[in-house]
């Protein structure tokens, strides 16, 4: 198994508090597929970070060692949309209290 903490960067600092309507739905797009991922085992936590100098959002994931988590993230609809991209931060392990 692979694991990632995923970093989701949005395409403006105050994207949160000015998103568009469109952006509001494709944000909508988002957390379904992030709980569709999580649904599967893929996503083991996610959320926004309410960072002051600007919203990201942060998901764990945990894969088989043959998926490729930026082929993943990609397909993410916020992503596909245009709107912000994700960076991908390899951790050595995620321990995870079931």
């Amino acid at each position: 198994m692979k694991c990632y903490l995923c970093k989701y960067i949005p395409p403006r600092a105050d994207f949160l508090a000015t998103m568009t309507g469109e952006e509001r739905e494709w944000m909508k797009q988002h957390r379904d597929f992030s709980d569709d991922l999580l649904d599967r085992g893929l996503i083991v936590a996610h959320g926004p970070v309410m960072d002051p100098s600007g919203g990201y959002g942060v998901s764990l994931y945990r894969i088989a060692d043959d998926l490729d988590i930026q082929a993943i993230t990609s397909e993410d609809p916020i992503v596909r949309n245009g709107a912000g991209h994700y960076e991908h931060h390899p951790m050595l392990h995620l321990s995870v209290r079931s």
